[in-house]
């Protein structure tokens, strides 16, 4: 009959052999698949691509694209199709207005804080209370720079609210409609360009906005120099956010379009800060006195004449 040893595989004797005159050698398990180092895959790769492939849907990306369309499959027409647009808390929005505020060099606003769970949520109120900010700071210029002045009477402008909503809200949806129209049609014709939706690109230039709300606070200052200086600064954090963000989408197109496009989007941008400063804090019609009503002439007692101001 055959013994014990002699039922053993050989292979297995050959392996406890290598192991006691190598201990520290590698052994593979059959059943635990081999996995690549990612920093070796990572090596493999282009350096500068890795955030265009997650933003080209090419990695988990696809994942929460189809996540994000389970959870807005109820008809446009109910309310919780519209809910999903405002399913944020706190945390995400601070954390999204941070990264508006200070922006990372070579990262990606989209990427980062955005695609995950894009909202409208944060965009709408940054708007506005950028409304409210610009009228009223407008209003406190306009008394302040007056203040003092025997010929003046102050009125406020309650038409600087509607007009300042008009160009915000105006501003915040039109200009990411026709970008997102733009990058689509040009998708089309070059293919590896990378692609945003309509709801993300309103809720980068949602989130853009905040700086000026500190920002038209400070115009209250009746300095020209400061509130130019103010408006360059602003100018440079939110239009960052906006070059870092839309660059990569415009970039693998021609050289001329791309600078072209990046350049519409900071002229753009320029305009809306240059212009709210210029209508509502410089506008020319400040310089302009109150009209003076005569007054009615009623004489004294004593027998001088006293003249009262009307207002």
């Amino acid at each position: 009959m055959a013994t014990a040893d002699d039922l053993k595989f050989q292979e297995f004797d050959d392996a406890a052999n290598l192991l006691a005159a190598n201990p520290d050698a590698t052994t593979i398990s059959i059943d635990e698949p081999v996995e690549i180092p990612k920093n070796q895959h990572s090596h493999l790769q282009e350096p500068g691509r890795e955030e265009d492939d997650e933003l080209l849907g090419t990695d988990d990306s696809d994942k929460t694209e189809l996540l994000a369309g389970q959870k807005k499959s109820a008809p446009f027409w109910t309310f919780e199709y519209y809910q999903t647009f405002f399913d944020v808390d706190t945390y995400q929005v601070l954390d999204r207005i941070k990264g508006s505020v200070f922006p990372v060099p070579g990262k990606n606003f989209v990427r980062l804080y955005i695609r995950s769970n894009p909202d409208l949520y944060g965009p709408f109120w940054i708007c506005a209370t950028l409304v409210f900010t610009i009228a009223v700071s407008g209003n406190l210029s306009n008394f302040f720079i007056h203040l003092g002045k025997p010929t003046y009477h102050y009125v406020p402008e309650f038409r600087k609210v509607s007009i300042a909503a008009t160009t915000i809200y105006a501003y915040a949806w039109l200009v990411p409609l026709a970008l997102w129209g733009f990058l689509m049609w040009r998708n089309s014709k070059v293919m590896n360009i990378v692609s945003y939706s309509f709801l993300e690109i309103v809720c980068v230039y949602g989130y853009s906005l905040f700086i000026y709300i500190p920002t038209a606070i400070l115009w209250i200052i009746p300095q020209k120099v400061v509130r130019w200086v103010l408006v360059v600064f602003s100018l440079c954090l939110s239009g960052s956010v906006l070059v870092m963000t839309f660059w990569p989408a415009v970039r693998d197109d021609s050289r001329r379009i791309a600078v072209a496009t990046v350049a519409t989007i900071l002229l753009l941008h320029a305009l809306l800060a240059v212009g709210c400063l210029a209508y509502f804090f410089d506008a020319p019609e400040l310089d302009i006195p109150a009209p003076i009503i005569p007054a009615p002439i009623i004489p004294a007692h004593n027998g001088t004449t006293v003249i009262t101001k009307s207002h």
